[in-house]
């Protein structure tokens, strides 16, 4: 179906995913969404994106959509690069033809995880694994491109479609007697529906309405306040569960903490997976709540 004439129209990848599929909702109210999943848009082939892109002429292109398989990706690193790299080049290619918005999404897996505290959007990058890199190489692709672009680096996403920690923690607290989780690993559980609420307020508030010439275009840090551990985090889904009446067969405050070094991964994770999101609210008045608030939400979305 074509868009409405003299309505923006918003092309999302990725519909699918966790994020993509939060986008639909929250973009809806702004104007025409074209939803594209993998079977439309095939980000591991050019033409594919190139032939969508100059069909709908979209005013603002959200691109959600990922090689996201971390481990995987140390050994499929040709499809890692071509989906989260070269893809990421030719949406920005395009939207800078059209005068468009290009949204892109980024990780915390560009950075290191050394720092002692948060990263900052300046924070000198050093990622230690491909899914890393690649992403990285797509950040500096669209960059490099230097049409209008949004960057919003983000961490330890959790949705109510699709898969993520929250989900396999409940499972396994009804399935198990016990668990074992990393303790010392950093970071800020963050739904979906924030990333997907934030980008529309963004969008609406900063592009659609305001002076295009001006509009803060880079890269910003977009995580929900406040910082626990994967241990602290599973913790916090089993014990709200509980308190909603679901029948777990380990106890919430009996999770055993270990250390990353006893569940050895292909591909390294950061240790610190916390990003300060100043910029973010200086920028555009956008104030984040704290992890638990969006987790709770999330959780009583699945429970119901």
């Amino acid at each position: 179906m074509q868009p409405d004439a003299g309505v923006p129209t918003f092309l999302v990848t990725g519909s699918n995913g966790q994020v993509g599929f939060e986008l639909r909702r929250s973009l809806a109210p702004l104007g025409n969404v074209i939803a594209l999943d993998r079977s439309s848009c095939d980000l591991s082939r050019p033409d594919d994106i190139r032939r969508v892109v100059r069909e709908y002429r979209p005013d603002v292109i959200v691109n959600p959509a990922a090689y996201t398989a971390v481990d995987k990706a140390e050994t499929e690193t040709e499809l890692a690069y071509t989906i989260n790299a070269t893809a990421a080049r030719i949406l920005a290619e395009e939207a800078k033809a059209l005068g468009s918005l290009l949204v892109h999404y980024s990780t915390d897996y560009v950075f290191d995880g050394t720092k002692a505290v948060a990263y900052v959007e300046t924070d000198a990058v050093n990622p230690q694994s491909v899914y890393g890199k690649s992403k990285l190489a797509g950040e500096q692709a669209i960059a490099a491109v230097g049409g209008p672009h949004l960057i919003f680096r983000t961490c330890w996403v959790a949705g109510e479609h699709g898969g993520n920690f929250a989900k396999t923690m409940l499972r396994l607290g009804r399935e198990r007697n016990s668990l074992r989780v990393i303790a010392d690993q950093f970071g800020s559980p963050t739904t979906a529906a924030l990333i997907a609420d934030v980008t529309a307020q963004v969008i609406a508030r900063h592009w659609l309405s305001g002076d295009r010439r001006a509009f803060a275009a880079g890269t910003y840090h977009l995580a929900a306040a406040g910082e626990t551990t994967w241990h602290g985090y599973a913790s916090e889904v089993l014990r709200y569960a509980a308190t909603k009446g679901i029948e777990l067969k380990v106890d919430p405050a009996r999770i055993e903490a270990i250390p990353a070094t006893a569940y050895p991964l292909p591909a390294p994770r950061p240790a610190n997976s916390r990003l300060d999101t100043s910029k973010l609210r200086q920028t555009f008045g956008i104030y984040l709540p704290d992890w638990r608030q969006g987790i709770h939400h999330l959780l009583d979305q699945i429970f119901s």
